[in-house]
């Protein structure tokens, strides 16, 4: 089922799952910025945020790791920093796997930009070890360890493939089969974004029933081109192969007024990640306006 902007917004509108947004505050970084940050996961017993932290004028960008200290986020002594873009975490074989999008000149044209996805592992954050990468041009490529012991891998292709942007999937035995090849060979889910716009999974869960929970974002530009991001969920059926359930779960005026990077990046919400919470909501991190990072509290959005 090819699912549409307009059509999940319409959705939406009717239920309005936010119930209550703030922006987050970050110290220690200067006049950069922070954005879409992972949602907080625990290393070594410390509650951290790993961000994209950025100049306004820019896409060169670090990676650092943040722990909450008076309301605020600052950044964890004697951690590494990596000089990539929207940062990612799971748990593969116990380890951590950390990753996010490395970004170089174009080998053609150095006026423009080519990137890839590049993954780290190890038993914390300061023993992390380079493990992979992905294809040139492929970003929100991520993992999740099933109940079998096998690990589940969603793509993003675009161009011949993937057109602006579609999600694949493949499975893999163990993490050394992850390699940009394995990727690239990775065939698309059955049609789930329109062909004019598009999107990407940014955070994965396994769910009772084996089905595979998704935290992403479907986007596109309008007439001006501008561009339009929202953070969607649904699941994921590996039998089928198919994307069920898809919703939008928040629109950019459920949030605080803020900053954006550009004019054109007013409305965006990047999905980060989603904590679960004991009375049945879930909080959802998400980088606003390639400008800021907030946090919401919605709806547990796996529930039926």
């Amino acid at each position: 089922m090819t699912h549409s902007v307009q059509k999940l917004l319409k959705d939406y509108e009717k239920v309005k799952g936010v119930k209550y947004a703030e922006k987050l505050k970050f110290t220690g970084v200067g006049d950069r910025d922070v954005y879409n940050i992972t949602a907080p996961f625990s290393d070594e017993g410390v509650n951290v945020i790993a961000g994209r932290v950025e100049n306004r004028n820019t896409e060169y960008s670090d990676v650092i790791f943040f722990k909450e200290q008076n309301n605020q986020w600052t950044p964890c002594k004697n951690y590494p920093n990596y000089a990539l873009q929207d940062p990612f975490v799971t748990k593969i074989g116990g380890k951590l796997v950390f990753g996010g999008v490395k970004v170089t000149p174009h080998p053609d044209d150095h006026k423009k930009l080519t990137w890839k996805t590049v993954f780290y592992s190890g038993e914390s954050l300061k023993k992390l070890k380079f493990l992979t990468e992905g294809p040139e041009g492929m970003k929100d490529i991520r993992l999740l360890e099933m109940q079998d012991g096998q690990i589940a891998v969603f793509t993003r292709p675009q161009g011949v493939k993937g057109g602006r942007g579609k999600i694949g999937f493949t499975k893999i035995n163990d993490l050394s089969e992850l390699t940009s090849a394995s990727i690239e060979k990775a065939p698309l889910i059955q049609p789930h974004f329109s062909e004019e716009e598009w999107g990407g999974a940014n955070e994965l869960y396994l769910l009772e029933n084996g089905d595979i929970g998704l935290l992403g974002h479907i986007a596109r530009f309008d007439e001006e081109g501008d561009r339009h991001y929202y953070p969607i969920t649904c699941r994921y059926q590996i039998e089928s192969n198919q994307l069920t359930d898809m919703k939008i779960i928040a629109e950019r005026k459920d949030f605080p007024k803020g900053a954006a990077k550009r004019p054109d990046l007013t409305d965006v919400l990047f999905s980060g990640g989603l904590l679960f919470l004991e009375n049945g909501d879930a909080e959802l991190y998400v980088g606003v306006g390639d400008a800021e990072a907030h946090k919401a509290i919605v709806p547990h959005p796996f529930n039926k």
